[in-house]
């Protein structure tokens, strides 16, 4: 009898026993997983807060673009350019830019501006902030000058737009008004409206020519009719 009664409490005391590991490897799970869903970060979203992450970054750089015929077409340098992952597009800090000439014997234009953005095929960039260009002079044409600021521009047509408010300044004239459509190739200039003009004697054949248009909004630049000489 008394064998029987510690075969009875033998086998009492090991389900006991497999009762009190079981709910503890349980608890110990539960613990496991509170501490895993606290410490570990959120999951990610498919949403994209902000602009997009740069695939690089470079500084002090000097970029020059190409067109399919293999043709040097728009310099960007600058201290600072991310590129983008999204769609290989490029964000400048403080840009200075060359629009290379598309003429025999006519200077390039030069430029700077806040900021900027350029696409991945290299046709169509933005200038931020305020932005200054210059053109040297040649032959008989004097150095030309041209500020506004926020310009989208078309880098193989060299062609340029805004809406804010625009100077071009070239030898001792001076144009100014507020939108402005602009071809450095054809030497076209559009000013849309508050349109006013300074201009020294000359002759009429020389005299440039603007035509003012009623204000709208910037959509494209096909329609610069004025020259600047």
């Amino acid at each position: 009898m008394v064998l029987n009664k510690l075969r009875q409490l033998h086998r009492y005391m090991r389900d006991r026993l497999l009762l009190g590991s079981t709910v503890a490897l349980l608890v110990l799970a539960a613990v496991s997983q509170s501490l895993l869903w606290w410490m570990a970060p959120p999951p990610r979203s498919e949403d994209t807060l902000g602009p997009p992450r740069s695939g690089y970054t470079v500084t002090r750089f000097h970029a020059q673009l190409y067109d399919a015929d293999g043709v040097p077409g728009l310099q960007i340098i600058g201290p600072w350019a991310e590129r983008r992952d999204n769609d290989d597009s490029l964000f400048l800090t403080t840009p200075h830019f060359i629009m290379p000439s598309h003429k025999p014997g006519v200077p390039d234009w030069t430029g700077n501006s806040d900021y900027g953005w350029v696409n991945r095929r290299g046709d169509l960039m933005v200038l931020q902030g305020k932005v200054a260009m210059h053109r040297d002079a040649y032959e008989q044409t004097p150095a030309a000058e041209l500020h506004s600021s926020n310009m989208t521009g078309w880098p193989k047509q060299n062609r340029l737009a805004t809406d804010e408010f625009a100077i071009m300044t070239q030898g001792s004239m001076m144009l100014r008004g507020v939108g402005m459509r602009a071809n450095l190739d054809t030497n076209e200039l559009d000013l849309l409206h508050d349109v006013h003009g300074t201009y020294p004697p000359r002759t009429p054949s020389t005299r440039p020519r603007t035509r003012h248009h009623p204000a709208h909004p910037a959509v494209d630049t096909d329609a610069g009719h004025g020259s600047e000489g």
